[in-house]
């Protein structure tokens, strides 16, 4: 009796699975199977319509394919590089939104990890290109670049846009002043370098000892920077959590789940670099072709291209008054840069052979100083106006017209 009461249930789970036909006994999906099937294939072509559609910059995906296709069949340099700059621009949309969402999934602190490995991803990508080609003047300059576009043109942007809603903007003084303390050191670390170099009489023993140097600050600040982590992920994470960003994710639900996430970030990862090397394998021959200086391209063309997505982001907040979230965008990326990029940087270029040192020219290093010191005394009191940001813009216009007419080299 049970040996028949257990042929019987499984032959109607069969029955309930699939159809018989004949004597064949060729099984078909049921209608509750197609069902099944067209839900998930809805469910696909709406979550990729929500990661497409997550940014409007998204719109310029068009140029990904066709950067591509000048940068292999190796076209002219200035279609190549604008092309693929181009095509970065919501390639790094997409690297950001998929760093959220696998941010989002994974925990506040594995989400805070991500969000400070990958925050500047596309500086990442590009340098290490860069510094693979010898191309270590690019490498140097757009890190530079990266830091003012942030502090002058991005927080400057900031103050403007939520002083348009409220005549004073507030954020969170003790965050404020721990950027000011970060941005102060990651400073240090790149005029004390150029300080040994003007010092050192003879130039080999010079550049020798400023490689040494530069090592070992970078190692240092590496250090300093998973402090920093600490501080903000564990010990004062409550200090740190901005108020109007906790209040949103409360009622946010993640659009892409860990292994889509996952997928989407490697996805986009592969086409940036290969946008990003022929951009880079493109620069020799457009500053030649066009008369501008590696500097000029590195310091202000692809910092801001890179970058363009996150940067109205910022704003976007400001104007929200979330003041904190957009500090810790435009200040935080600059932090980042200078505390871990830059020294990640020349830990790389250490081990292949690459002689990146921290050390700039003396004209970058004084703008460096002049605009951190400028915004650490805009932003120690946690208050801000717009004309203060108006001070900052003019300040980068002022280094924009002053590396574009930098000498060629």
């Amino acid at each position: 009796m049970i040996e028949r009461l257990k042929i019987a249930k499984t032959r109607l789970e069969a029955m309930n699975s699939f159809q018989y036909l004949g004597d064949r006994r060729e099984r078909l999906p049921l209608l509750g199977d197609e069902r099944d099937h067209s839900m998930a294939r809805h469910n696909a072509i709406l979550t990729t319509k929500s990661v497409l559609t997550s940014n409007y910059v998204n719109t310029l995906l068009i140029f990904v394919p066709i950067g591509l296709f000048v940068g292999w069949f190796q076209c002219n340099a200035k279609y190549v590089f604008f092309l693929n700059m181009l095509a970065i621009i919501p390639l790094s949309s997409l690297l950001s939104f998929a760093t959220e969402q696998l941010a989002f999934v994974s925990g506040p602190t594995i989400g805070g990890l991500l969000n400070a490995s990958f925050g500047n991803a596309i500086e990442l990508i590009v340098g290490i290109l860069a510094l693979k080609r010898g191309e270590i003047r690019i490498v140097q300059a757009s890190m530079l670049g990266s830091i003012l576009s942030n502090l002058l043109l991005v927080f400057g942007m900031c103050l403007v846009t939520a002083g348009i809603r409220r005549q004073i903007a507030r954020f969170n003084v003790t965050v404020a002043q721990t950027m000011v303390a970060m941005l102060a050191l990651s400073t240090a670390s790149i005029i004390i370098p150029a300080a040994f170099h003007f010092s050192v009489p003879d130039n080999k023993i010079s550049e020798t000892a400023l490689l040494q140097v530069s090592r070992g600050t970078a190692v240092i600040v590496l250090v300093v920077y998973l402090l920093l982590l600490v501080f903000q992920l564990k010990t004062h994470k409550h200090v740190c959590r901005d108020v109007s960003e906790s209040e949103e994710e409360e009622d946010r639900e993640p659009i892409l789940g860990l292994y889509a996430s996952i997928f989407v970030l490697a996805l986009v990862t592969v086409f940036v670099s290969l946008c990003a090397d022929y951009l880079v394998g493109s620069i020799d021959d457009l500053v030649e072709e066009i008369n501008i200086s590696k500097t000029f391209v590195g310091l202000i063309i692809l910092p801001v291209v890179a970058n363009a997505a996150e940067h109205v982001t910022a704003v976007v907040v400001s104007y929200r008054g979330q003041m904190d979230l957009a500090l810790g965008v435009a200040i935080g990326s600059s932090i980042q840069i200078s505390m871990f990029l830059a020294p990640f940087l020349v830990i790389v270029g250490w081990f292949i052979s690459q002689p990146l040192t921290l050390y700039f020219e003396s004209l970058e290093t004084v703008i460096l100083f002049v605009s951190v010191f400028l915004v650490n005394y805009l932003i120690q009191d946690g208050a801000s106006h717009w004309l203060e940001g108006v001070q900052l813009l003019a300040l980068y216009a002022i280094v924009v017209l002053a590396f574009f007419y930098f000498p060629t080299q």
